[in-house]
C-alpha cells in the first residue's frame, strides 16, 4: 500500500475504527490518485504558504493542515503525512489554543514571540521541506530555503508591528491585530490549497508589503527608543540639580 493510504489507515486504527483489507486498499488508492492530484504549482504554493503563516502562526498551521488531511479536505504530500496523526493533532492543537490567548496579550505577544523565533523559522523551513522531501531532494532544499525566508519574513513583521502597537496604553489594537493574523493565516492556507496562482501573486504583495513595513516602523521605533531616552536624560538630569 502506498505512503498516504497507509497512512490515513493507520490513523483511523488510532482511533479504534478498524478497518478491513478493502476498506484499506480503497483508501490507499483513494489517497493516491489525490496525491497525484498536486500538481507543480499547487506543491510550490502548498511550501511558501507553509512557511510565510508558520512566521505568524506555527501550531495553527501545523493543526490545520494536518486536520484538513485527517478529514479528506486535501491531499497530504507523503512527506507531511506526519501532521495528520492524533498525537500530532492533539499537540498542535493545545499549543494553538496556547498561543491564541497568549498572542492576546501586549507585551506578552512579544515575549512569546521572542522565544518561538528559534521555532518558527527552523518549522517553516522543515514544513516546506516536507513538500517535496519524499519524491524530490534538489527541489526540498529549494522549498526549505523558500520557506524558511517566507517564515523569518513573517515573523520580523508580525514581531516589528507588535512592539509597534504595544507602544499604545489601549489593548484594543493589539486585540484586533492579532484577530486579523489569525484570519490572515486561515485565508493563506486556503488560497494556496485552492488557488494556488492567485496565491502567488497575493504572496508577492504580501511579502512586498512586509518589507514596507518593516522599513516604516523600524524608523517609528527608532524614534521611540530616541525619545524615551532623551526623557530618562533629562529626568536624571533634572534630579542631579
Amino acid at each position: 500500500m502506498d505512503t498516504p493510504g497507509f497512512n490515513v489507515v493507520q490513523w483511523l486504527h488510532t482511533l479504534g475504527l478498524p478497518v478491513d483489507g478493502s476498506t484499506a486498499r480503497a483508501v490507499g488508492d483513494a489517497a493516491a490518485s489525490a496525491t497525484a492530484q498536486l500538481d507543480m504549482p499547487s506543491l510550490l504554493a502548498l511550501a511558501a504558504a507553509l512557511g510565510w503563516a508558520s512566521g505568524f502562526r506555527l501550531y495553527a498551521v501545523v493543526f490545520l493542515v494536518g486536520m484538513m488531511g485527517a478529514l479528506g479536505w486535501m491531499p497530504l504530500p507523503p512527506g507531511l503525512a506526519m501532521l495528520q496523526h492524533p498525537a500530532v493533532l492533539l499537540v498542535s492543537g493545545c499549543m494553538l489554543l496556547v498561543e491564541f490567548f497568549a498572542d492576546k496579550l501586549p507585551w506578552v505577544d512579544s515575549a512569546w514571540d521572542a522565544v518561538n523565533a528559534f521555532i518558527r523559522v527552523p518549522a517553516g523551513a522543515a514544513l516546506a521541506y516536507g513538500v517535496f522531501g519524499a519524491d524530490n531532494a534538489t527541489l526540498a532544499v529549494v522549498a526549505g530555503l523558500l520557506g524558511g525566508s517566507l517564515s523569518a519574513t513573517a515573523l520580523a513583521t508580525k514581531m516589528t508591528t507588535r512592539a509597534a502597537v504595544n507602544t499604545s496604553p489601549e489593548p484594543f489594537s493589539n486585540w484586533g491585530l492579532s484577530f486579523f493574523e489569525d484570519g490572515l493565516v486561515v485565508a493563506v492556507v486556503w488560497l494556496a490549497t485552492q488557488h494556488p496562482v492567485a496565491f502567488g501573486v497575493a504572496l508577492v504583495v504580501m511579502v512586498a508589503a512586509s518589507v514596507l513595513l518593516l522599513v516604516v516602523l523600524f524608523r517609528f521605533l527608532r524614534a521611540v527608543v530616541r525619545k524615551v531616552m532623551e526623557a530618562e536624560g533629562a529626568s536624571k538630569a533634572g534630579a542631579a540639580l
